[in-house]
Protein backbone atom coordinates (compact mmCIF):
# COMPACT_ATOMS: atom_id res chain seq x y z
CA UNK A 1 0.00 0.00 0.00
CA UNK A 2 1.40 3.25 -1.29
CA UNK A 3 0.52 6.48 0.58
CA UNK A 4 -0.83 9.08 -1.31
CA UNK A 5 1.84 12.03 -1.95
CA UNK A 6 1.29 15.64 0.00
CA UNK A 7 -0.72 17.64 -1.43
CA UNK A 8 1.30 20.52 -3.20
CA UNK A 9 -1.12 23.08 -2.50
CA UNK A 10 -1.00 24.99 0.59
CA UNK A 11 -3.31 28.10 2.41
CA UNK A 12 -1.59 30.59 4.23
CA UNK A 13 -3.73 32.51 6.90
CA UNK A 14 -1.50 35.02 8.15
CA UNK A 15 -2.92 37.21 11.34
CA UNK A 16 -2.52 41.05 11.02
CA UNK A 17 -3.08 42.47 7.25
CA UNK A 18 -4.72 39.65 5.65
CA UNK A 19 -7.53 39.83 8.05
CA UNK A 20 -8.07 43.44 7.40
CA UNK A 21 -7.54 43.36 4.11
CA UNK A 22 -9.52 40.56 3.42
CA UNK A 23 -7.14 38.72 0.34
CA UNK A 24 -6.49 34.87 -0.33
CA UNK A 25 -2.92 33.22 -0.45
CA UNK A 26 -2.30 29.84 -2.00
CA UNK A 27 0.84 28.26 -2.53
CA UNK A 28 1.99 25.69 -4.77
CA UNK A 29 5.05 24.03 -2.93
CA UNK A 30 5.55 21.50 -5.94
CA UNK A 31 6.27 24.85 -8.35
CA UNK A 32 7.67 27.62 -5.39
CA UNK A 33 4.64 29.77 -6.52
CA UNK A 34 2.03 31.70 -4.98
CA UNK A 35 -1.27 33.59 -5.92
CA UNK A 36 -2.86 35.93 -3.97
CA UNK A 37 -6.87 36.88 -4.23
CA UNK A 38 -9.10 40.02 -3.57
CA UNK A 39 -12.33 40.03 -4.35
CA UNK A 40 -12.46 43.97 -4.19
CA UNK A 41 -15.22 45.23 -1.82
CA UNK A 42 -16.12 49.35 -1.50
CA UNK A 43 -13.09 49.49 1.52
CA UNK A 44 -10.30 48.47 -0.82
CA UNK A 45 -11.51 51.50 -3.24
CA UNK A 46 -10.52 55.04 -3.33
CA UNK A 47 -12.35 57.97 -3.58
CA UNK A 48 -12.85 57.89 -6.99
CA UNK A 49 -14.30 54.55 -7.24
CA UNK A 50 -11.08 52.74 -8.12
CA UNK A 51 -8.68 49.89 -6.09
CA UNK A 52 -6.55 51.85 -4.20
CA UNK A 53 -2.89 52.24 -4.77
CA UNK A 54 -2.18 51.14 -1.38
CA UNK A 55 -3.91 47.84 -1.72
CA UNK A 56 -2.63 46.92 -5.32
CA UNK A 57 0.95 47.53 -3.49
CA UNK A 58 0.09 45.28 -0.22
CA UNK A 59 -0.97 42.26 -2.88
CA UNK A 60 2.05 42.30 -4.88
CA UNK A 61 4.14 42.76 -1.46
CA UNK A 62 2.15 40.03 -0.42
CA UNK A 63 2.48 37.46 -3.30
CA UNK A 64 6.53 38.25 -4.42
CA UNK A 65 7.26 38.40 -0.57
CA UNK A 66 5.69 34.66 -0.61
CA UNK A 67 7.67 33.61 -3.85
CA UNK A 68 10.55 34.65 -2.21
CA UNK A 69 10.21 32.77 0.68
CA UNK A 70 9.26 29.40 -1.63
CA UNK A 71 12.55 30.58 -3.42
CA UNK A 72 14.43 29.83 0.39
CA UNK A 73 12.61 26.82 0.36
CA UNK A 74 9.53 25.58 -0.75
CA UNK A 75 8.37 23.66 2.80
CA UNK A 76 9.96 25.53 5.64
CA UNK A 77 8.76 29.12 4.15
CA UNK A 78 11.18 31.26 5.84
CA UNK A 79 10.62 34.25 7.13
CA UNK A 80 12.38 37.25 4.82
CA UNK A 81 11.52 41.41 5.08
CA UNK A 82 11.33 43.20 1.79
CA UNK A 83 14.42 45.36 1.25
CA UNK A 84 12.64 46.63 -2.07
CA UNK A 85 9.66 46.75 -3.77
CA UNK A 86 9.24 49.04 -6.98
CA UNK A 87 5.47 49.34 -8.39
CA UNK A 88 3.98 50.61 -12.10
CA UNK A 89 0.52 51.02 -12.49
CA UNK A 90 -0.96 50.16 -15.12
CA UNK A 91 -4.56 50.03 -14.99
CA UNK A 92 -7.80 50.47 -12.86
CA UNK A 93 -10.13 48.15 -11.38
CA UNK A 94 -13.42 48.85 -9.80
CA UNK A 95 -15.00 45.57 -8.70
CA UNK A 96 -14.98 42.28 -9.33
CA UNK A 97 -11.52 39.91 -7.93
CA UNK A 98 -8.24 40.46 -8.62
CA UNK A 99 -5.49 38.25 -8.56
CA UNK A 100 -1.67 38.92 -7.89
CA UNK A 101 0.84 36.17 -8.83
CA UNK A 102 4.96 36.34 -9.26
CA UNK A 103 7.94 34.52 -10.17
CA UNK A 104 11.04 34.08 -8.65
CA UNK A 105 14.16 35.45 -11.18
CA UNK A 106 17.15 34.89 -9.29
CA UNK A 107 19.04 35.44 -5.38
CA UNK A 108 21.25 33.90 -3.80
CA UNK A 109 21.49 32.32 0.03
CA UNK A 110 19.87 35.38 1.63
CA UNK A 111 18.57 37.95 -1.19
CA UNK A 112 15.85 37.00 -4.04
CA UNK A 113 14.61 38.99 -6.81
CA UNK A 114 10.73 38.38 -7.79
CA UNK A 115 8.39 40.15 -10.32
CA UNK A 116 5.25 40.12 -9.66
CA UNK A 117 1.94 41.27 -11.59
CA UNK A 118 -1.79 42.26 -10.41
CA UNK A 119 -4.22 41.19 -13.15
CA UNK A 120 -8.07 41.53 -13.14
CA UNK A 121 -10.55 38.52 -13.61
CA UNK A 122 -10.21 38.88 -17.17
CA UNK A 123 -6.86 38.70 -17.18
CA UNK A 124 -6.23 42.72 -18.32
CA UNK A 125 -3.03 43.39 -16.92
CA UNK A 126 -3.72 46.08 -13.62
CA UNK A 127 -0.22 46.74 -12.10
CA UNK A 128 3.37 44.94 -11.85
CA UNK A 129 6.17 44.66 -9.44
CA UNK A 130 10.13 44.18 -9.32
CA UNK A 131 11.13 43.25 -5.64
CA UNK A 132 14.37 42.12 -3.85
CA UNK A 133 13.75 40.00 -0.28
CA UNK A 134 16.37 39.31 2.34
CA UNK A 135 15.50 36.11 4.39
CA UNK A 136 15.58 36.45 8.14
CA UNK A 137 17.59 34.02 10.36
CA UNK A 138 17.30 33.25 14.23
Amino acid sequence: MTSAPPDPFREINDPGCQQLVGYRTQMDTRAGSCEVTLDLQPQHLNRIGVLHGGIVATLLDVVCGNTASAFFDRESHPNLVTVSLNISYVAAARSGPVIATAKATGGGRSIAYVNGELRDEEGALLATATGIFKRVRG
